[in-house]
């Protein structure tokens, strides 16, 4: 039984499959998946994370949108949320922060920084 959960919103298969890979190395830790923002609020509605590792750039819902839905949610406006994205300038950076996200990590992603920070977050040793 996994003592944390993850949902991991990334509208490109190989990078989820990138992340859920790196994830798994994550002990006690569960991924659902989600492929955009809207899939992801549907996710949300019915359960409940301890991590939320998005992509800002995504069709339907982007994950700033992600994040600005999230943080005015009574249910999960306190849960970590980790941006991981191409977006590497500083205003993305700031932005994202600004609306919430506890950390921007920019790809190509290392996994151990990736897990690094999954682990920080979630207050794992």
């Amino acid at each position: 039984m996994a003592d944390y959960s993850c949902l991991i919103v990334e509208d490109s298969p190989m990078m989820r499959q990138l992340l859920v890979f790196a994830m798994a190395r994550v002990r006690n830790l569960r991924v659902t998946e989600a492929d955009d923002g809207v899939d992801a609020l549907r996710k949300l509605a019915t359960a409940r994370f301890d991590l939320i590792v998005t992509d800002i750039n995504m069709p339907i819902m982007d994950g700033l949108k992600l994040i600005r839905r999230v943080r005015t949610d009574e249910n999960h406006k306190k849960t970590p949320i980790i941006v991981i994205t191409t977006e590497g300038a500083e205003e993305d950076r700031h932005r994202a922060l600004q609306l919430g996200a506890n950390a921007y990590i920019t790809k190509p992603i290392q996994a151990p920084q990736v897990i690094a920070k999954v682990k920080e977050l979630l207050g794992i040793a």
